[in-house]
């Protein structure tokens, strides 16, 4: 026994008080036909039998307008979704556009303060924090119909491939690039494009965008660490702030420093002027002051003129290494801001860029494991070690560097 389904009209579509978190095409309604021999608005046969034998005469038929296209909502059934990893701390409401994009605001504030939704059985507010592993129950929501995701600008598709370029290592947690020099991590004043902006680009379909991890200074290339999910963004920072990422940095300065290994540990402040900003030698309980320690060791000299030397800063201070070997009283090649030996002659060949390079990251993954990646000499890097006869496969002695 067949049953007839009841066709009902959508209900109209509540007001979006918040930008949808991806595009969608509207489906577009079917005209309604005219029965044939019938009136406007008539039912159309049941049977195929019935079309037959009331089939219009040869008559050319009018070709129906087209109609506009009309916005559906799709209803939802109750279901329970589990906190993930990656969701831990993430609040409620961004818990249900992350998983609804076509989730109205004014609904997500409707089905909690309801108590529509809940979270192991309890009532929650819309900013409450979730933690892995509850269960949220979900009634059943009204959703805009989806529709297809716009094609990337020709723009876009430039930025995705640059940042491809840039790649040392990427899973589905972690992302490594090789930022050249030159390009800024984050935006500043009159800075146009900068990494930040440029994953804009990679954003799922959940609307989440990669994170930046950490910093690395304009003009120094090398490893620069993103997060690719929350979960990771999580565990990466705490790594960083438990000192347990090891860094290591190349930069080739004047002179041989003494003794070839050492440490240097001094309090930084920040000194800022209308022109420019540096980090100047501090005490410590001045105000501002923070303790920064930098391991170094001598790799090859090329001559008494210059020196590849291999640095590991323990603590993570703005401009900390440029800052540390000027105090030491070798700053490096090509800085703007810290080199200040008079009458010094750069070495003909050689280009007047910062010779730093943040050439290896270690760090443990977030899911077990370490990730370590080697970014390699940026071209002008390579060029001075090539003029200077100096081997990038020799041994780095850094590597003996205390952790602490």
């Amino acid at each position: 026994m067949s049953r007839r389904i009841k066709r009902m009209n959508p209900k109209p579509r509540e007001r979006d008080e918040r930008k949808e978190a991806r595009p969608f095409k509207a489906r577009s309604a079917k005209p309604a036909g005219l029965r044939p021999g019938g009136k406007p608005g008539a039912k159309p046969p049941r049977f195929a039998s019935e079309r037959v034998e009331r089939r219009a005469p040869k008559a050319e038929p009018e070709k129906a307008a087209p109609a506009k296209p009309v916005e559906a909502l799709l209803p939802t059934k109750v279901q329970t979704v589990k906190v993930t990893a990656d969701e831990n701390n993430m609040r409620v409401d961004r818990f249900l556009e992350a998983h609804f994009p076509g989730l109205s605001f004014s609904h997500i504030q409707r089905v909690v303060r309801k108590g529509e939704l809940r979270v192991d059985g309890k009532r929650v507010d819309s900013k409450d924090r979730l933690e892995e592993g509850q269960s949220v129950r979900i009634p059943p929501l009204k959703l805009d119909t989806p529709k297809a995701p716009n094609p990337q600008s020709e723009a876009a598709q430039k930025t995705l491939a640059a940042l491809k370029e840039m790649t040392i290592y990427e899973d589905d947690d972690v992302l490594v690039l090789n930022k050249p020099a030159g390009l800024a991590v984050q935006g500043g004043s009159g800075m146009t494009r900068h990494i930040d902006q440029m994953l804009e680009v990679m954003r799922d379909s959940k609307g989440q965008k990669p994170r930046l991890v950490h910093r690395i200074d304009r003009e120094t290339s090398g490893c620069l660490l993103v997060a690719k999910t929350r979960f990771a963004a999580s565990h990466l920072t705490g790594a960083f702030r438990s000192r347990s990422a090891r860094k290591t940095y190349w930069a080739l300065v004047p002179g041989l420093p003494k003794p070839k290994q050492g440490r240097i540990s001094t309090f930084l402040a920040k000194e800022e002027s209308e022109d420019d900003t540096i980090m100047r030698i501090a005490q410590h309980g001045d105000e501002g002051a923070s303790h920064a320690v930098t391991y170094y060791a001598v790799v090859e000299t090329a001559g008494n003129k210059l020196t590849w030397v291999s640095l590991k800063p323990v603590t993570g201070r703005t401009h900390q290494l440029r800052a540390h070997m000027e105090h030491i009283g070798h700053p490096i090649v090509g800085d703007p801001k810290y080199f200040n030996i008079e009458n010094w002659q750069l070495p003909g060949g050689l280009q007047n860029r910062l010779h730093l390079l943040a050439r290896r990251i270690v760090i443990p993954h977030p899911r077990g494991g370490f990730i370590d990646a080697t970014a390699p000499l940026p071209q002008h890097m390579q060029q001075s070690w090539n003029l200077l006869g100096l081997d990038a496969s020799r041994f780095d002695p850094i590597e003996n560097a205390p952790e602490e």
